[in-house]
């Protein structure tokens, strides 16, 4: 059974349910940390996609006020993503044949084509379709993101030499990573990963609550920087061994906003391989950006759901501005989202904030910034990732039922092995084949299960076929906008052979949004259940 209360008619993001009020003193505090990580995670992005460095603060910036202004998801940050790299670089170098520049510029326009089809996707409400991705999926691809900014994130906090290749090879290098750190820097680095655990440890504690801990990293490792000389170019020795330190270890800001001001070049409109780009870049870049709003609702503490649809719309329009001013294509991103989050983030104010800081910080105070060590940095990110692929996700997952931890773990090491999309297709795909092993017909996983009719103040949902993730759009269709006289709606289970995890979590999460009306689940006692979780999958008993 599950209850809610009516949303406050407001101009401001709805109250979280179960938390505090929006707060501007939590939203700018985590705005503030957020743009701390952001900044050298954009200009980074960047040059890997062939882009000037500074187009990727460009893109954030535009994404941090363009989002908020168009009002997405409340909790995502919005900015380049490390996920669209290769699609970039590969338009960048195909379309440029040899001449980066040209390259740049074609990709810009690519950027603006592709922005006007999400903001079609958008208009079609074709961002709902992410309702039906199931929650071990979805985990299973957080954790893979937390594994792969582990992998990717260690070698700057140790300051060694940075491996390439795909991540189970990055994960295969760690031990060599170790053995070439640099001793001063993987002193700070560790330094600064133990206060972010230290603060963790003890966040309960109403002192420690009140201190961000990136900040306090930040308080110790900055000054650490400027002792050991990071800003000056000189050899280090230790046990015979040299390495080099210097500016290289701090960040850098590499020109100004106003030389990130490029024109896209619409010359290759008559290319096959420029509507290729078009197609990866709005297809790619609307998946993962719906993917990582599905999935830090499910981090929400407060639960709320987000607008699909208006999101996409968001990102599309901020594309388009991004996109034509010579800025990467942007999403919304989980490593910010995430740490976002965990900063205490209460409404889509904190991505505002975040795009303004970086707006003025880089065009007045760069100096400030170029005194943050990399590896402090490194250490925040490293944090987030073990959070994200905590062992905790992998018991949960277990505790919900093993084929749930199939989903996950499979999620998990595909994307590992091959990419984010192949890993959450593998998910799927694996999902089907279990449902339709447990009896359901497959046909019959795409039909409108049930039938509905309405009793005086209650609406009866009856199912007549499997209760699955593909027929949540029918279920969501059925149940929107519930009249106020209604005051329970009530589903019965009787008929179906099969009823599965993410029907269930989606279904009390439509509950809990409902202003009037409560949920009862009725005939749960004829299907028996995969595991004690209370949404387990049931099936009909033999």
């Amino acid at each position: 059974m599950s209850t809610s209360s009516a949303s406050p008619p407001s101009s401001l993001p709805p109250a979280p349910r179960g938390g505090a009020a929006p707060s501007w003193t939590a939203d700018a505090r985590s705005g503030f940390l957020v743009f701390l990580v952001a900044l050298p995670l954009c200009l980074g992005i960047a040059m890997a996609s062939g882009f000037p460095p500074i187009a990727g603060v460009l893109t954030a910036i535009v994404g941090g006020v363009g989002g908020t202004a168009l009002r997405g998801a409340p909790l995502t940050i919005k900015g380049p993503a490390a996920g669209l790299i290769v699609i970039v670089l590969g338009a960048v170098q195909e379309l440029g044949a040899g001449d980066p520049v040209l390259g740049y510029r074609r990709a810009l326009a690519v950027g603006v084509i592709a922005a006007v089809l999400q903001i079609g996707l958008a208009l079609v409400k074709a961002g709902r379709f992410a309702l039906v991705m199931p929650p071990s999926v979805v985990h299973g691809m957080l954790a893979a993101i937390g594994v792969i900014i582990v992998a990717k994130q260690t070698p700057v906090l140790l300051g060694a030499p940075s491996p390439q290749g795909e991540p189970l090879h990055l994960l295969a290098a760690l031990p060599d990573t170790v053995m070439h750190a640099n001793p001063e820097v993987a002193a700070l680095g560790l330094l600064a990963m133990g206060i972010m655990v230290a603060m963790a440890l003890g966040a309960k504690r109403p002192l420690i609550q009140k201190v961000p801990a990136p900040l306090v990293v930040l308080a110790f490792t900055v000054p650490l920087a400027v002792a050991l000389h990071f800003s000056e170019p000189h050899p280090y020795t230790f046990l015979d061994h040299t390495w080099k330190v210097g500016p290289e270890l701090l960040v850098q800001l590499p020109g100004g906003l106003l030389q990130a001001i490029t024109l896209p070049d619409f010359s290759a409109l008559g290319e096959a391989a420029t509507w290729k780009y078009v197609a990866m870049f709005a297809i790619v870049g609307s998946v993962e950006s719906l993917l990582t709003v599905v999935a830090v609702d499910s981090l929400d503490p407060a639960k709320r759901s987000s607008d699909l649809d208006r999101d996409l719309l968001a990102t599309g329009v901020s594309n388009l501005v991004s996109a034509s001013l010579g800025g990467l294509p942007m999403i919304s991103e989980i490593v910010r989202s995430k740490a976002n989050l965990d900063a205490g983030a209460t409404s889509a104010r904190s991505n505002l904030v975040h795009g303004l800081l970086l707006l003025g910080f880089v065009a007045l105070l760069p100096g400030l910034l170029e005194l943050i060590p990399l590896a402090a940095l490194a250490a925040m990110l490293v944090f987030t990732g073990l959070r994200l692929a905590s062992w905790r996700e992998f018991t949960h997952a277990w505790a919900v039922g093993r084929d749930q931890f199939a989903l996950f773990f499979t999620t998990l090491i595909v994307t590992l092995a091959t990419d984010l999309l192949l890993g959450v297709a593998a998910g799927l795909l694996l999902k089907l084949a279990l449902h339709v092993a447990r009896g359901a017909p497959l046909s019959g996983l795409f039909r409108r299960p049930f039938t509905v009719r309405r009793e005086s103040a209650r609406i009866v949902l009856e199912l007549s076929g499997p209760g699955a993730f593909t027929n949540l759009l029918q279920l969501q269709a059925a149940l929107r906008d519930l009249p106020p006289e209604i005051t329970e709606v009530v589903v019965d289970l009787s008929g179906a052979p099969l009823v599965d995890h993410t029907f269930q979590e989606k279904l009390h999460r439509m509950a809990d949004e409902w202003p009037h009306a409560r949920l009862r689940l009725v005939g749960m006692d004829r299907l028996q259940p995969a595991s004690a979780h209370p949404f387990a999958v049931r099936r009909r008993a033999a």
